[in-house]
């Protein structure tokens, strides 16, 4: 008798964490990720370091952004910090990005990430978007303005982007990247949660129950 064969397993999501990291902007896609069996791994400039968010709360990272190989992510999470606007202390990261994008794998950037993505010269000839296309017209090497949408989030190829102000359209382009939810499912979650509608109850509870969701 053959046995079934086992479906690879997947490979963590790595969310980026420094001091005064944006702590709202990827809870939902952090949450649900986790929910839905992801392994969700912080990544910081040392592991050795933990870092204060925006908020206050002391993270431990899990492994330093120099030991981050693309072979071994799925997806890169970059959220919005202070530091993107008031330092380059977060350019290694924006550098990173770039490692993924060649070796095709996802990044998702929120808010401040953008602005140091733009700098990096990753969002020229790249549909995107951010918090304003002034606030990316203003950052050094930004020669993407062609490519900015006014929109709640976006995603061209690998890349994801999205304002400050959209952490559930943000967690829905990741999770329509890495195929998360089935269509019907997703748009039902993001009806629930951003929209607070209450017509998406029955199509989650039923997704639910079959393991969908």
């Amino acid at each position: 008798m053959s046995e079934t064969p086992r479906k690879p397993a997947r490979k963590p999501v790595h969310l980026a964490v420094y001091d005064t990291y944006a702590d709202w902007e990827t809870g939902h896609t952090t949450a649900h990720l986790t929910q839905r069996g992801h392994t969700v791994r912080t990544v910081g400039m040392s592991a050795a370091r933990p870092v204060t968010t925006m908020g206050g709360i002391r993270i431990q990272p899990d492994l330093a952004l120099a030991d981050l190989r693309p072979e071994d992510s799925s997806l890169l999470i970059l959220t919005g910090a202070s530091l993107w606007d008031t330092s380059d202390d977060l350019t290694p990261f924006a550098a990173k990005a770039r490692e993924f994008l060649a070796a095709g794998v996802p990044v998702a950037a929120i808010c401040g990430a953008t602005a140091g993505l733009a700098r990096e010269g990753l969002l020229d000839g790249r549909t995107h978007t951010s918090a304003a296309s002034f606030y990316l017209a203003e950052q050094p090497g930004y020669g993407g303005a062609e490519s900015y949408v006014e929109a709640d989030a976006v995603t061209d190829g690998d890349l994801i982007t999205a304002g400050p102000t959209e952490p559930v359209a943000f967690a829905r382009e990741v999770f329509a990247r890495l195929d998360v939810y089935k269509p019907d499912v997703l748009d039902a979650w993001y009806g629930l949660f951003h929209d607070s509608d209450v017509s998406a109850y029955p199509v989650l509870m039923a997704a639910s129950a079959a393991g969908d969701a």
